[in-house]
């Protein structure tokens, strides 16, 4: 049986929101601050370059036991010997992959509508993430925000853990744990904070003050 993760504090990478700061470095001291999951994102890298970069993340992040997933790619993930993939709803099936990767590897599936979340109770996956919660910019493609209203009213269809993504940063990922997400996935509020570290500790400790 696939341990469960901490989903409290998931940090998904972007590059160019690093603002020119190494990423590797960047998902340390968040790390060090208290990520406890990191998922790779690269939209623009070849396939050499993602594997390379992910399979120096993976060490890099081994001796913290803070497990990494990778962002869409099922090849990258197995190559880099990643704990997991995250896939969109325009990706490959879940069913297809989890059948490449296994009874062993995190899976985790975004959900765009409530219709999502519904189909998702069939399908062998860790967790949900469900967003945009709140308006964003970081992803061009991100549908229409959930809210928190939108959040609570389908979390009690939801039969994996659920973590809020979009728009999240230290002034509402309190709320998105009161309205029942078991974490929060978060990119600018962390690869663009001036002290990676320390945006990483304040956010963790706002999910943990949210809980019951």
């Amino acid at each position: 049986m696939r341990p469960r993760p901490d989903y409290s504090l998931y940090l998904v990478t972007d590059r160019p929101l690093c603002l020119g700061r190494d990423l590797i470095d960047i998902v340390l001291s968040a790390v060090a601050g208290g990520a406890t999951m990191v998922q790779l994102r690269e939209k623009h890298a070849g396939t050499r370059d993602f594997v390379a970069l992910a399979k120096a993340l993976k060490a890099a992040l081994a001796p913290f036991n803070v497990p990494l997933l990778i962002n869409d790619r099922v090849d990258v993930a197995l190559a880099a010997g990643a704990d997991g993939v995250h896939i969109g709803q325009s990706d490959m099936p879940a069913a297809d992959v989890r059948r490449l990767i296994g009874p062993d590897m995190l899976l985790g599936l975004s959900m765009d509508t409530p219709d999502n979340v519904r189909e998702a109770a069939t399908l062998d996956l860790d967790y949900l993430g469900l967003g945009p919660v709140f308006a964003t910019a970081t992803k061009s493609d991100a549908g229409a925000p959930w809210g928190l209203a939108g959040l609570s009213a389908i979390l009690p269809e939801a039969r994996q853990p659920v973590v809020g993504i979009g728009g999240i940063d230290l002034a509402n990922a309190a709320d998105v744990v009161r309205a029942g997400a078991e974490g929060v996935a978060v990119v600018s509020a962390i690869c663009s904070a001036k002290d990676p570290a320390a945006a990483s500790a304040a956010l963790l400790a706002a999910v943990r003050s949210a809980r019951p």
